[in-house]
């Protein structure tokens, strides 16, 4: 999602300053960032002792998670690509994770399984303070029909646009053209939000759904994914399926600077007001954001949740967008956030997460999306959620 596969990000994930750096001699991830003038990171062994609550986490319901990103590590390790390459270094404790599987384990073999397969890496660097966002999966009325009630087109993957861009490094790559449109003569940029919604991809066939308003529209293509129930009855997912091509740009950054909200009270909740007040102020305001996001229905195994970068089901609360400039999709992270209350029980959040989804504004080594579910108080959790935090990053063990 940042979604999204999504631009899978929340609206609020963009309103801070995010310090760019590259991954300079990073064990894992996409090094092909080689600007000398940004700050070089490393990733430093240490003990499983030392993160912070580790002994206390639901390890049985982060291995369950990880399996599902090990369907498709192994899967890609079977090629002769860098997709590949990266995920060979996951083949063996993958097939140790799957072969866990058919055991039933408890809590205590999920985390002896951790601990006896990976090294816990803390994440070094000089870019400031860590930050966590978090995203979910909407969750809308909509109709397959134009009615009166249902009138803003939701559009399936037009035939004409290519990916320049691999979709998995289309998060740390945002800031160019991720997608273009392919003309006799070449390629050449796609329409903007402003003009698609002006009726640029009007009568070619290509709407896939209506929904009936304007903001939660944006906010679902700001998620990458949605659940949609129709007018007969019948619910159903849509996922991302790819992009306009044009860069991610923040509508709250940007209202803040006009100084029309405040940063410090900044929330999902306070831009939907904000959005709906004057509802041509509003549009106005959201075309400022020329990226336009594309879907298709989910079904069959896909249809158990919003699929991710990884191309598997999101669970909520393990699985985490990221930099893949800095880690590799699949990869255990284990987030340290003392700040952020809101979202745990146990006055803090201390979670080994996986890596299975990238964002559009997800950039740093230490910046993270979290994905809380689906539905209004999933949406609640998300939209609030901007807290320092801090990555252990677990590398095999054999590495």
């Amino acid at each position: 999602m940042a979604c999204r596969g999504t631009t899978a990000l929340l609206v609020v994930a963009a309103f801070l300053p995010i310090t760019m750096v590259a991954p300079l001699g990073a064990p894992v991830g996409d090094d092909s960032n080689s600007d000398s003038a940004m700050p070089r990171i490393t990733l430093q062994a240490t003990a499983f002792s030392n993160l912070p609550n580790w002994e206390s986490d639901d390890h049985l319901a982060a291995l369950k998670t990880f399996w599902r990103s090990c369907e498709t590590l192994l899967e890609a390790a079977e090629g002769s690509d860098e997709k590949a390459q990266k995920a060979a270094k996951f083949k063996d404790v993958c097939k140790a994770a799957m072969a866990l599987a058919n055991e039933q384990p408890d809590q205590a073999a999920a985390k002896t399984f951790f601990e006896t397969h990976f090294t816990p890496h803390e994440v070094v660097h000089r870019a400031g303070e860590g930050l966590l966002t978090g995203y979910y999966e909407p969750a809308l009325e909509g109709s397959r029909e134009r009615t009166d009630r249902f009138q803003i087109p939701i559009y399936r993957r037009p035939p004409d646009l290519v990916n320049v861009v691999a979709e998995t490094e289309r998060g740390a790559k945002g800031e160019r053209y991720t997608h273009m449109r392919k003309t006799d003569k070449g390629v050449v940029p796609y329409p903007t939000r402003a003009e698609i919604e002006k009726g640029a991809l009007a009568d070619q066939g290509l709407e896939l759904l209506y929904l009936a308003d304007p903001v939660d529209t944006f906010f679902m293509h700001i998620q990458g994914s949605g659940r949609i129930k129709l007018t007969d009855g019948t619910t159903i997912r849509i996922g991302y399926d790819g992009k306009n091509g044009h860069p991610y740009s923040s509508i709250g950054r940007y209202l803040i600077d006009k100084g029309e909200l405040g940063a410090e009270t900044m929330s999902l909740q306070k831009l939907a007001e904000w959005l709906r007040t004057d509802p041509k102020r509003g549009r106005d305001v959201m075309w400022k954001n020329a990226s336009f996001i594309f879907f298709r229905e989910l079904e069959g195994k896909d249809a158990e949740g919003p699929v991710g970068a990884m191309s598997v089901p999101l669970t909520p609360g393990r699985s985490l967008a990221v930099d893949t400039s800095y880690h590799a999709l699949g990869t255990p992270i284990y987030v340290d956030a003392p700040s952020l209350k809101h979202a745990t029980e146990t006055g803090g959040f201390h979670r080994l997460m996986i890596a299975q989804d990238v964002g559009s504004a997800i950039k740093g080594p230490e910046r993270g999306d979290i994905y809380f579910g689906s539905g209004k108080q999933a949406g609640e959790l998300a939209g609030v959620t901007k807290n320092a935090g801090s990555f252990f990053v677990l590398l095999p063990a054999s590495d």
